[in-house]
């Protein structure tokens, strides 16, 4: 398949590129011309998509960092830059895993504990992430970055109270980091995406409503798609291929707003 052009010479970081989201968004801006840098905690799994991405002539490279760090976020993000001459784009998929921050659960039935955990791991890597991006994109004037949010941000049922907490902050960051960085010429964007049933976020979720609906995983799955306008559930490549868009020049004009790609299963 030939490749793209959209984000030729750009470089683009990407946090949490091990993940299910992050991989995939990490593929698809390579294959739209980007120079990607993964980081991961794991570096199996950072190092497998750098291996995917230059087995497809994409260019990458795959760094141990850990997003809740900020030392060395920042000691990272300035390697960067310091090898490229720019960072043109921050993307952050890192997150817990869903037993962690109850998901499902009632506000009742939650524990403090649980319902902080998005927000000291979601929220505070993308913070910790987006000042360092920031920080390089203010002096060269120019830059994108672009948060992740999920359909919890405008909760649309219940069992999502820890994650739609951080998922709706984020959102509020993406608006106030806009107005500061914007006379900079750096944007700040946010995809809302919905449940992607390809992740392993969405797999575990899933198992837990079928245990508590006494369905299936996949009717699970199911039903989360038939929540939605268009009656189907967006995948990883919908999610990275608006993150793309979001990151390149189509999108020049578009700061401090949320895409709202998330089927329809909520609305602004």
């Amino acid at each position: 398949m030939a490749r793209s052009v959209l984000l030729q010479d750009k470089s683009a970081v990407v946090f949490g590129a091990g993940g299910s989201i992050g991989a995939a968004v990490a593929k698809e801006l390579a294959f739209q011309g980007a120079e990607v840098f993964l980081s991961g905690r794991h570096e199996a799994s950072v190092k497998k998509v750098r291996k995917e991405i230059a087995d497809t002539g994409g260019l990458a490279h795959a760094h141990v960092v850990d997003a809740l760090d900020a030392a060395a976020v920042d000691e990272y993000v300035k390697s960067v830059v310091h090898q490229t001459g720019s960072i043109d784009i921050e993307f952050n998929a890192t997150g817990p895993r869903v037993g962690e921050y109850g998901n499902t659960k009632p506000v009742v039935d939650l524990a403090i504990e649980e319902f902080m955990i998005p927000m000291n791991t979601v929220l505070r890597s993308n913070f910790i992430t987006a000042r360092a991006a920031a920080s390089q994109m203010l002096k060269q004037g120019s830059g994108v970055i672009i948060f992740l949010t999920g359909s919890p941000a405008r909760p649309h049922g219940p069992g999502t109270s820890g994650i739609g907490a951080a998922n709706g902050a984020i959102e509020n960051l993406t608006r106030t980091l806009a107005i500061e960085l914007g006379p900079a010429g750096v944007r700040v964007v946010c995809l809302r995406t919905a449940a992607n049933p390809d992740t392993r976020t969405i797999q575990e979720t899933c198992e837990m409503l079928g245990k508590l609906m006494n369905i299936t995983p996949d009717q699970a799955a199911a039903a989360l798609a038939e929540g939605t306008m268009l009656k189907v559930s967006p995948h990883t490549t919908d999610t990275a291929r608006g993150v793309a868009f979001l990151a390149s020049d189509s999108a020049a004009m578009v700061t401090g707003a949320v895409l709202n790609a998330s089927a329809g299963i909520v609305t602004d």
